[in-house]
């Protein structure tokens, strides 16, 4: 089983934004040095809490200080984008990475950003997703002329094209036929799980929805397989989640609850801001609660994973028995600021030291047997 990061990022909006970015690409740094497999960097453009505007320029900064690690967008939004543009700039950052790249799409989750782009009706903004992709599919599959016709965007380079000048040609990317392409994944029994499977993209389940949820992926997930009629092995499903490893349960406990804590923080920011979107079903425990009752004390005990290496161990290894056989377990990272960075850096190396281990060996066995 693989280990990855996730990071929307999710920052205070007191906190300098060029102190932001030197935390998280040290994040970044410091997975790949502990042999992470990859990193998922979000999109947002309206909201100083979630300030990376482009995955690609930050993940491109970040290349020279790594040696193995791949890169996902996590994700580029594409209804706020046009496609052709996508195409060449992902196409770019793949030759730069020399294949370090995973694409990852999706329709956008920030009710403020809908406003700004006016994407704000969903079944609109999902039909420009699977629009957008299909055309930049279709541009790295073949040379100019282009004539390409959707309901949203239409793509056309026919008269000016000199090939012996490379005029008119765009770049495909390093990677063949294209990099990956991976869909984050977040309302309970979702479409858009299996319209991913169906189509052989990287599912990736989001860090903040419950148990339950997750679960309904898996099964959206054979559906999808199923229509394609290929295995459900979920090698590629991604899981994300937020983990607290300390030297005792009790350590471990007390940094997920405390009030003046990162994850608290985290927590209360995401509900506020489903609240804004009235989108709550997607973190609350139980579909059936009602949204007064939860706080953010009841969200971190039902989501975030703490304990000991061998308590988060045990968890992790029960958790994947309830919601599915993942192929990759994706931490997802709070702030970091002042004590937090001491506290979750080392959180983050004892979860790839200690307990990554545990679990690859339950997951082998499982498979195994």
């Amino acid at each position: 089983m693989d280990l990855g990061l996730f990071m929307m990022p999710l920052h205070p909006p007191h906190r300098p934004f060029g102190d932001t970015l030197r935390e998280d690409a040290d994040k970044i740094v410091q997975a790949d040095q502990l042999g992470f497999s990859e990193a998922w960097v979000g999109e947002h453009f309206s909201a100083t809490t979630e300030p990376i505007t482009s995955p690609l320029i930050f993940l491109a900064s970040v290349l020279p200080r790594t040696r193995q690690i791949k890169f996902a967008t996590g994700v580029i939004n594409l209804p706020n984008h046009h496609p052709a543009i996508v195409a060449g700039e992902v196409a770019m950052f793949d030759h730069m990475s020399q294949g370090r790249l995973i694409f990852g799409i999706g329709a956008g989750a920030l009710a403020s950003d809908f406003e700004l782009f006016g994407t704000s009706d969903g079944k609109r903004r999902e039909a420009m997703t699977f629009e957008s992709v299909d055309i930049i599919q279709k541009i790295w599959a073949g040379d100019p002329p282009y004539d390409i016709e959707g309901n949203y965007w239409s793509v056309r380079l026919r008269d000016n094209i000199v090939p012996e000048l490379g005029v008119g040609q765009m770049t495909k990317p390093f990677q063949k036929p294209h990099p990956p392409i991976a869909m984050s994944i977040m309302s309970p029994f979702s479409g858009t799980m299996t319209q991913a499977a169906k189509r052989g993209w990287i599912p990736i389940s989001a860090n903040f929805i419950p148990e339950y949820s997750v679960a309904s992926h898996w099964k959206k997930y054979c559906e999808g397989c199923e229509i394609a009629k290929r295995p459900a092995t979920g090698e590629e499903w991604r899981v994300a989640r937020n983990i607290v490893v300390a030297r005792t349960d009790e350590e471990a406990r007390r940094i997920a609850m405390d009030p003046k804590g990162s994850l608290h923080y985290y927590f209360s920011y995401l509900w506020k801001a489903l609240t804004i979107g009235n989108y709550t079903i997607a973190m609350r425990p139980d579909p059936k609660m009602a949204d007064a009752d939860v706080t953010t004390e009841v969200v971190l005990n039902d989501i975030v994973i703490y304990g000991s290496p061998r308590t988060v161990a045990d968890k992790l290894i029960a958790f994947r028995e309830k919601v599915g056989p993942f192929g990759s377990l994706v931490l997802a990272c709070p702030d970091w600021e002042g004590h937090n960075y001491t506290i979750q850096s080392e959180s983050m190396r004892l979860l790839a030291e200690e307990v990554m281990p545990i679990v690859r060996s339950a997951a082998t066995l499982r498979k195994a047997s």
